[in-house]
């Protein structure tokens, strides 16, 4: 993919952000969640105000991947006190890498990641973390191949489910 670039989201990017995280988040777990749990989830964390909220808090950073002005995907990362489980001072979190389904395979997931690791060390973090639905397969094997390893595991809430994602992590 030629001309592949990181932008960081601003506020005035809020509407892009929710159509974007609505999108890659219904076209990664629709088939394998009842519409009932994914609905309950769109409207309570990923409302424009929820957004808005995340979008602002100083801890926290979204960036699109863009092609030519075409947003493919999206990373959220969390440090300090933004993060969901508490990981120290020299750690942060990927919270979100989303690829819209039309561009999965064309590296777009890798392309983020290296960014998020080259934002993690200018700001001198030793080692990146993240939560992973058990049951997610492609994703888990992908970090894996990143060298990412199985240390813990925590409860995330769909709707009414209750689910397992294993937390992974990667030292620099």
């Amino acid at each position: 993919m030629n001309h592949l670039s990181l932008r960081k989201i601003e506020i005035e990017d809020l509407r892009n952000l929710q159509k974007i995280s609505i999108q890659t988040f219904r076209e990664t777990f629709d088939e394998v969640n009842t519409e009932e749990d994914m609905q309950k989830y769109v409207d309570e964390k990923l409302n424009v105000n929820q957004l808005q909220s995340e979008l602002e808090n100083p801890e926290s950073e979204f960036y699109f991947a863009e092609n030519n002005d075409k947003i493919l995907g999206y990373l959220k990362l969390n440090f300090g006190n933004a993060q969901t489980e508490n990981s120290g001072k020299d750690g942060f979190e990927i919270e979100r890498i989303y690829v819209l389904k039309d561009f999965i395979g064309q590296k777009i997931g890798n392309f983020l990641f290296e960014k998020s690791i080259e934002i993690g060390k200018k700001r001198k973090m030793n080692f990146v973390w993240l939560g992973v639905w058990e049951k997610n397969e492609r994703a888990i094997n992908f970090y894996e191949k990143q060298g990412f390893e199985v240390f813990n595991q925590h409860d995330f809430v769909l709707g009414n489910d209750v689910q397992t994602d294993l937390l992974m992590k990667l030292n620099f």
